[in-house]
């Protein structure tokens, strides 16, 4: 093969991964948004996870290909939840302890879910689903991990899933200010959270604020967000 025949098939390769990449996280992204409009409540929940996911990881100097990465699993954090019974999911009050049982095997069927998609599996997108819900000191789920032994993809996923979810209103419980879901993670580090990822949360936390912001902007109609700043805080 010719020099000029390598560089094209080099080059062509380079394109295909590209077009991979590019098709995988449109398809990430999609299937979470699909997750989310299950539910009025959690509307762009999965984007907005992905998106300080994404940004949590440069936070923590991992390279951009890893945010990526970190980035698609936030999308398809929750995409177990699409085995999880309406009634349950949709339960318009406190879940009793069965029906948490159900809600808490969403990890599980999730990663069983994606299981398939080889690219997924060994870029570790699988196990990022797996594990986001397991907690710093091991008192999460579904295996009870703990410290370094859940993946950081995982514990990175489970702050801004936290901050998310503590934003928006669900049937059960109201939504909070940042100021006060951002004091909860700190308050939390080291038992629920990985402390080095709480302090990358802090170092870039009104970032992530705006981000939240920006990311719900062009809809007019969502419940409303207590992103309102706390000066003592922020």
């Amino acid at each position: 093969m010719t020099f000029q025949g390598a560089l094209a098939g080099a080059s062509r390769l380079r394109d295909d991964v590209v077009i991979v990449n590019t098709v995988l996280h449109e398809f990430a992204e999609t299937l979470g948004e699909a997750v989310d409009a299950k539910d009025g409540h959690t509307w762009r929940h999965s984007e907005e996870v992905a998106l300080v996911s994404r940004a949590l990881a440069l936070a923590l100097r991992l390279s951009p290909v890893e945010a990526d990465v970190i980035h698609v699993a936030g999308h398809l954090h929750d995409v177990g939840k699409i085995g999880v019974p309406d009634a349950v999911l949709l339960k318009p009050g406190p879940l009793t302890d069965e029906e948490w049982l159900l809600m808490r095997r969403h990890p599980v069927i999730g990663a069983d879910i994606v299981r398939p998609v080889r690219s997924l599996r060994e870029c570790g997108v699988l196990e990022m689903i797996l594990h986001h819900h397991e907690r710093f000191d091991g008192r999460g789920y579904p295996d009870g991990l703990r410290g370094d032994d859940i993946p950081l993809g995982a514990r990175i996923i489970a702050v801004a899933d936290s901050i998310s979810a503590m934003l928006q209103k669900r049937p059960y419980r109201r939504n909070i200010s940042f100021a006060k879901a951002q004091q909860e993670i700190l308050d939390n580090a080291g038992a629920q959270f990985d402390p080095q990822v709480v302090e990358a949360f802090y170092d870039i936390r009104r970032s992530v604020q705006q981000t939240i912001r920006n990311c719900n902007a062009d809809d007019p109609g969502l419940p409303t967000r207590k992103l309102h700043a706390n000066p003592g805080l922020l």
